[in-house]
């Protein structure tokens, strides 16, 4: 049985050439000029019965980020797979906190377009080089950025949150008072911009400072 795939594309020669591609192997049910006209279909259209949502980002109306996030929120098992010109940091970010399946440049072969669909319809996701490359690159500079902003201090009580210690024992370790070691933890959940010491604990992993258990 072929999935079912709807397709978000405001320029129209893309589209009717990206459904040339895969009408031979899939079901291209609906296509849409925005983010707006495919919701629309999910929700009076049975939308648990749509296998993929293939999108671009810059559409007018509603954009393929807003409408990735609406379809993860409303229809979870509808896979999305981003095909769009951007690569850039910020966005993949963007989209992969917003659980996106797949995302891949609109400059791919065809036969990568494929393995991607497949890839994803089959539970895995797939993100093309390009894009893991230019995500990685943001996150390792992230990660110099924070580095840079804790001093030597700060990273071994950061360190030592993570790894569980207690204020008490924190400042056994490091021979400071426990208020002295309270202050530091605040200045790093304001500096660090998180909540709470899970918010440490995770930047913490980020950095390297501890393994992920």
């Amino acid at each position: 049985m072929k999935s079912n795939l709807i397709i978000a594309d405001d320029h129209e020669m893309f589209l009717d050439g990206l459904v040339f591609i895969l009408e031979k192997k899939f079901n291209i049910v609906f296509t849409s000029k925005n983010g707006n006209g495919i919701i629309n279909y999910l929700n009076t259209q049975a939308g648990d019965q749509i296998d993929l949502v293939i999108t671009d980002i810059s559409m007018p109306g509603m954009d393929g980020i807003t409408l990735s996030k609406t379809v993860k929120k409303k229809f979870p098992k509808t896979k999305v797979l981003v095909l769009s010109m951007h690569h850039n940091a910020a966005t993949i970010n963007t989209l992969i906190e917003n659980q996106v399946d797949g995302y891949l440049l609109k400059d791919s072969a065809k036969d990568e377009l494929i393995t991607a669909i497949d890839t994803i319809l089959s539970g895995e996701s797939f993100f093309s080089e390009k894009v893991k490359k230019a995500y990685s690159e943001s996150v390792f500079s992230k990660e110099k950025d924070i580095l840079r902003m804790i001093s030597d201090k700060e990273k071994k009580i950061l360190t030592l949150i993570a790894m569980e210690h207690t204020t008490k024992e924190i400042s056994e370790i490091l021979f400071l008072s426990k208020y002295t070691v309270d202050s530091y933890r605040k200045n790093l959940i304001s500096k660090l911009d998180v909540r709470n010491i899970a918010g440490l604990t995770k930047i913490a992993i980020k950095l390297g400072l501890v393994d992920e258990t």
